[in-house]
């Protein structure tokens, strides 16, 4: 399977299985398309009559073309076969431990943001807060069902996870005590809307979390919009001073500035590239998911300018790259020359089976959008999984249990979309969001074109030829 698509000047040929990424020339592209369906000789005439005008492409050059896509071929970089079908029943059958938690240690929060898919961090249950004794206990039930990982994560989450302060650091302490012992290696991340932020929490965050995610959506009308605080008050002013001092104290660790889109804003470039420009360089903005009837609801009628702002960031992070003040776009990096392996590549992100939630009372979830539906709650951290049935849903849900994946070129990419979104879209956690979908591949086409840019200008460079 190919897919091809031509952007900012470039005409990109993608083969799925092998990963290959090839930038040709256009007879190449045309013949390329033509390529499985069509004779050499039959090719040769198309060509020869749709180029009679152009004294540049002779029926040599054609002929030529025609043997490097051969050659391609033969070598394994265009036409694949999908050799990993019968992998993805391996996967099903295979026996996963527990690498990552998502920690819920508050449900509640200090904004009371529109959008929230956690019912403003109650998660439509009753507020809470997580307890000493429960985050320790659910330390010791990662560390006792990790099997061979040696690096395991845990995610502070909420609501707002600094109202849980103080049970945050004793949980920290307590798995960084456990690491010699186990010769594990914890690494945390922490997610937080920043009212909250002082020095004292930006050190012991910078000292101790892997990664910190910051939320903040952009330009101030925009932010203010949704993300509120209890008293209906904006908190953009707030929390920006907050989070530009916490980035210039965190030095090169990791970081993210997350923010979210909606009809609102459908040009949600201009809030990424504001952000960037208020001195932040690791940026992600996620299209909001909500009931569809919500005014600020992305509509099928928003896809055509969502596709048109992917690009145009796109061109201005290669813009930018070239001036010297680049930044960093969570969903266009994409790693050609390595990347995920095929098995993570197939089965996702492993919520329900290496990744669970946690909420504060020590249930056990799927991950943290799954939170309150009690029809996914699998057990918890003291008797560990008591719904195995459960379990095994997610474990066979990936990109090729799911009918509309079979023929999607993206698929070894998104490893057949996030589950929860799946599931409440459709009602299945083997259907698919195609709204979704359809956002994510753009994504992908547009981070593929930044790579490919960046390939390019280093081998030009470094003086050498770059070869259609």
């Amino acid at each position: 399977m190919i897919h091809q698509y031509k952007l900012n000047g470039y005409n990109i040929v993608l083969d799925t299985y092998s990963g290959s990424v090839h930038v040709v020339d256009d007879l190449a592209y045309e013949i390329i398309a033509l390529y499985e369906n069509t004779p050499a000789e039959e090719i040769v005439a198309m060509m020869l009559e749709k180029h009679a005008q152009d004294p540049s492409i002779s029926e040599k050059d054609i002929r030529e073309t025609i043997a490097d896509v051969e050659e391609l071929k033969n070598d394994g970089q265009l036409f694949t076969e999908d050799e990993y079908k019968d992998l993805s029943i391996d996967l099903r059958n295979r026996k996963t431990y527990v690498k990552a938690l998502c920690l819920n240690v508050a449900h509640t929060c200090n904004l009371s943001c529109e959008y929230c898919f956690a019912s403003q961090g109650k998660y439509s249950g009753d507020r809470a807060i997580m307890s000493y004794e429960v985050g320790q206990r659910a330390i010791d039930y990662l560390l006792e069902n990790s099997g061979h990982h040696r690096n395991l994560d845990v995610d502070f989450f909420g609501g707002e996870p600094l109202m849980a302060w103080k049970v945050v650091k004793q949980i920290v302490a307590y798995a960084r005590s456990k690491e010699k012992e186990y010769k594990k290696n914890f690494r945390f991340t922490f997610t937080t809307n920043g009212m909250l932020l002082n020095d004292e929490v930006t050190d012991f965050l910078n000292k101790e979390m892997y990664n910190v995610v910051l939320s903040l959506d952009g330009r101030k009308e925009v932010h203010d919009l949704l993300r509120k605080t209890v008293t209906g008050k904006g908190s953009y002013d707030h929390i920006l001073p907050r989070f530009q001092e916490f980035v210039e104290k965190r030095g090169d660790k990791e970081y993210y500035v997350r923010g979210t889109y909606t009809h609102n804003n459908v040009d949600f470039t201009n809030d990424i590239l504001h952000i960037a420009d208020l001195g932040f360089d690791k940026l992600s903005m996620e299209p909001v998911i909500c009931d569809p009837r919500e005014p600020y609801a992305l509509t099928e009628k928003d896809l055509p300018e969502i596709y048109n702002q992917y690009e145009i960031l796109a061109k201005e992070m290669i813009k930018r790259e070239e001036q010297g003040n680049p930044f960093t776009f969570y969903h266009y990096m994409l790693d050609l020359s390595e990347g995920p392996c095929i098995q993570k590549r197939i089965s996702g992100c492993g919520s329900g089976t290496e990744y669970l939630a946690v909420t504060p009372w020590g249930e056990l979830f799927p991950c943290h959008q799954f939170v309150g539906d009690e029809e996914y709650s699998m057990g918890n951290i003291w008797d560990g999984i008591t719904k195995p049935e459960t379990q095994c849903q997610f474990k066979e849900s990936n990109c090729y249990s799911k009918p509309e994946c079979h023929d999607c070129w993206a698929k070894l990419y998104c490893s057949g979309g996030c589950p929860a979104n799946a599931l409440h879209a459709t009602g299945s956690l083997n259907g698919t969001y195609d709204f979704s979908c359809d956002i994510f591949r753009k994504r992908v086409e547009c981070s593929m074109m930044v790579k490919v840019d960046e390939s390019i200008r280093a081998m030009e460079k470094n003086g050498q030829t770059v070869a259609e």
